[in-house]
């Protein structure tokens, strides 16, 4: 092995391995990683197996967390689809190398998701939903020619931060709107800031707190044709909800994650992004067409790329490049086996559970701050108690009772537990019960 390693070295021409990895900072490189030298693969295995048991999963714990990511049910038939061999791969297909059969899934996720949302066009996909709501700034700025745009105060910070980074490079200023008594967009506060230099408002329903914002209605009228209105969508709740493309929204994102996709450790995820057929050569990232070909067959072809590697630089929307080809696949077999009925049952299912475990938390007294707003599958909870109280009651349960809010959002009361709840298919009558018993012990 060492006449090897001396071989191999001779041929790179360097004298230690350490110098292969040379490029990267001494302060962040890992000197132990806590193993036994010259153990083998397999003893390798072994413990990275042990380490591995330490992790728990919502499969194993009674678990409300939602936040962006959400437990719901995965039909098996869809890994089924996605693992044949036509399909599954990790890189984004381009018209050279694509399949019709790829075309035509996209085309057909594509078809079916501009029905959902009940807007013109929808591209192949992008990264997730932040990365969406990023495009859909540029390609306001791009549309309009200005530099402002309206985004509620309160939402999640991991969207929030990939925005600042889109708007950062064309110098586009965000201007952060608070909710309302009702936890909802503050229409007044709107009215206020809406000038000149406005180009368009992003406004969440379901927001940050599950609820749906009834103020979407009134967004148009607001702002006026001549500025772009970005609605951000939970596409499951559409089959109880009203879809964007409803409120004349220009550009309508979201997360596809909630179709068929699973928790995935967290990703991938699926990036949803609609706008209105006049805006489609302003729209980042691809477009999937159906055509015929020279003997009148159905055919199908990438018919948008307005990325700067297709055309001219000056021209491109975007340097998006990759797309989640398999995702949008998931989501479209999820679609097709649930169709519309079963869509709005699982919307229905969500709501109703909600709403029983919203019922048990005032049983308690514990406060719901936004307790008349409509929500789907998530609210906000505020227990009288630190969360190191909270935190150590639940683990006991064996519950993860939601999505701890901190001083990142505001919340600075060390007396206090601000939780989003969220509920779904998936939670069980047990799950119920051990709630019931952390709000006998928290309350």
């Amino acid at each position: 092995m060492d006449n090897d390693l001396y071989e191999i070295l001779k041929e790179l021409e360097i004298k230690d391995p350490d110098e292969l990895f040379e490029d990267i900072p001494e302060s962040i490189r890992i000197k132990n990683v806590g193993l036994p030298k010259g153990i083998s693969e397999d003893e390798v295995r072994e413990i990275a197996g042990e380490y591995a048991s330490m992790n728990r999963s919502v499969n194993d714990m009674h678990s409300f967390l939602g936040f962006g990511i959400y437990n719901h049910f995965v039909p098996a038939a869809i890994g089924n689809i996605i693992s044949r061999n036509e399909f599954i791969t990790a890189y984004t297909p381009y018209q050279a190398e694509i399949s019709q059969g790829i075309m035509q899934a996209l085309f057909e996720y594509q078809s079916m998701m501009a029905e959902l949302l009940q807007m013109d066009v929808v591209n192949s996909s992008l990264y997730d939903s932040s990365a969406a709501l990023g495009e859909a700034i540029r390609m306001m700025h791009n549309i309009t020619g200005k530099n402002e745009f309206i985004i509620p105060q309160m939402m999640p910070n991991h969207k929030k931060m990939v925005i600042r980074n889109y708007a950062k490079g064309p110098g586009i200023n965000l201007v952060e709107i608070p909710f309302d008594e009702r936890g909802m967009f503050d229409i007044e506060a709107l009215k206020e800031a809406i000038n000149d230099n406005t180009g368009g408002i992003y406004l969440e329903y379901p927001n940050m707190y599950g609820i749906v914002d009834s103020n979407v209605r009134m967004i148009r009228e607001i702002i006026g044709e001549e500025r772009i209105f970005v609605a951000g969508v939970n596409p499951i709740s559409l089959g109880v909800i009203s879809p964007p493309g409803a409120f004349d929204a220009d550009i309508a994102i979201g997360d596809g994650q909630v179709l068929g996709l699973g928790l995935n450790f967290g990703g991938p995820l699926l990036g949803v992004f609609a706008t209105k057929m006049k805006y489609i050569r302003k729209m980042p990232g691809r477009i999937m067409g159906a055509a015929k070909d020279m003997k009148g067959n159905p055919a199908y072809a990438m018919i948008l790329q307005t990325r700067e590697q297709h055309i001219r630089r000056e021209k491109a929307t975007s340097n998006i490049t990759s797309n989640e080809a398999l995702m949008s696949l998931s989501s479209l077999v999820y679609l097709s086996l649930l169709g519309d009925s079963g869509l709005r049952k699982i919307g229905e299912i969500n709501m109703g559970r909600t709403q029983k475990l919203m019922s048990m938390v005032k049983e308690f007294g514990i406060n719901l701050p936004y307790n008349d707003s409509p929500v789907f599958n998530e609210f906000l909870m505020n227990i009288k108690g630190s969360k190191t109280f909270v935190n150590r009651i639940a683990r006991k349960l064996n519950l993860i009772p939601g999505y701890y809010l901190g001083k990142e959002y505001g919340f600075t009361n060390r007396n206090e537990t601000n939780l989003v709840v969220n509920v779904t298919e998936r939670n069980t009558d047990k799950d119920f019960d051990v709630y019931r018993e952390f709000l006998t012990r928290v309350s």
